[in-house]
């Protein structure tokens, strides 16, 4: 009997040793790009967030998949929890102890929450006007915009790009998606519509819906008339009180806003202090509806950070 129990424990003995070294296996660089290389091409053609900048990325923030945060909870990007996350979530020594981090079901979640989050960011904005095969002015523009506080940050991911040839990744790859610069005003020819009042101001069109900019000394009054738009237009259209103050550079819609924003236009993080109203004004979309997309009460205001739905639903678990 003894001999058996002695037996039973050299197993299990010799079986949890192969399982606790089998779960320390480093995987290597080489293979962390063999393993997510397509994932960082699927985000390319969804969001225009150049392939080799996205697996630098993960490749510089995860140690090659191999950090805590990658390991036990899925997050490749080191990506905080911030107030707005409600989904699981781990504590990690960074900048202070115990900070609290984003936990992921699987790391394709990982993946597209980085890609939302620099697609959204209007800090981010300017990087999808450049060459998407232009991985240097993407790293430098990173830099510039505030990704990271490293000043060397931009020099670490052209090495890893350059050193494993990742930039062979973003070629001929088909991005589905305009710049997020597209469409948050352009001005349009007024010559181009049958009503001559155009031709005494600018005319600008974003989500398909033409808007004027106030000028100094504009009134609600004035504008009314010289638009030819009866008073509860001006209002409704823009979700004002009737006569209100505008201030000068204020954007005013002429037409109705919008239940969604444009096709390339999928999400917002919202910035200090930026309110719904304000975000429903920059992209045209009705401010009840973007209420109804992302969740939240009438009245209820963003924080910083938060990922604001402009086309869809918001998942019930975010």
């Amino acid at each position: 009997m003894r001999n058996i129990a002695t037996l039973i424990l050299i197993v299990f003995t010799a079986f949890g040793y192969s399982a606790n070294a089998f779960a320390q296996k480093k995987i290597t660089s080489e293979e962390y790009i063999k393993r997510y290389q397509g994932l960082a091409i699927s985000q390319m053609k969804k969001y225009g967030v150049p392939a080799s900048i996205i697996l630098a990325q993960g490749l510089l923030e995860s140690g090659s998949g191999n950090s805590t945060l990658a390991v036990k909870a899925n997050n490749h990007f080191g990506i905080k929890c911030h107030k707005t996350w409600t989904g699981p979530r781990i504590y990690h020594d960074d900048d202070a102890r115990g900070e609290c981090f984003r936990k992921y079901r699987s790391p394709e979640k990982s993946y597209q929450d980085h890609s939302e989050f620099l697609r959204g960011a209007r800090r981010y904005a300017f990087l999808f006007d450049l060459n998407p095969t232009d991985y240097k002015g993407w790293a430098n523009g990173l830099k510039k915009a505030g990704y990271a506080t490293d000043p060397q940050y931009p020099q670490k991911l052209i090495r890893i790009i350059e050193e494993y040839k990742l930039y062979t990744l973003d070629t001929g790859v088909d991005i589905s998606i305009e710049s997020p610069t597209k469409g948050m005003g352009e001005e349009i020819d007024p010559e181009n519509f049958s009503i001559d009042i155009f031709n005494q101001r600018k005319l600008y069109m974003k989500n398909r819906i033409k808007y004027i900019i106030v000028e100094k000394g504009d009134t609600y009054e004035e504008l009314t008339r010289e638009l030819e738009l009866m008073p509860w237009q001006l209002a409704k259209y823009n979700e004002i009180e009737r006569g209100a103050k505008l201030d000068e550079g204020q954007e005013l819609f002429i037409q109705p806003k919008r239940r969604k924003a444009e096709v390339n236009h999928p999400l917002h993080i919202a910035e200090e202090g930026e309110t719904m109203y304000e975000i429903a004004q920059m992209y045209g979309v009705r401010l009840k509806w973007l209420y109804r997309r992302n969740r939240m009460q009438e009245g209820e205001e963003p924080v910083a950070g938060e990922k604001i739905f402009l086309r869809g639903r918001k998942p019930k678990n975010e």
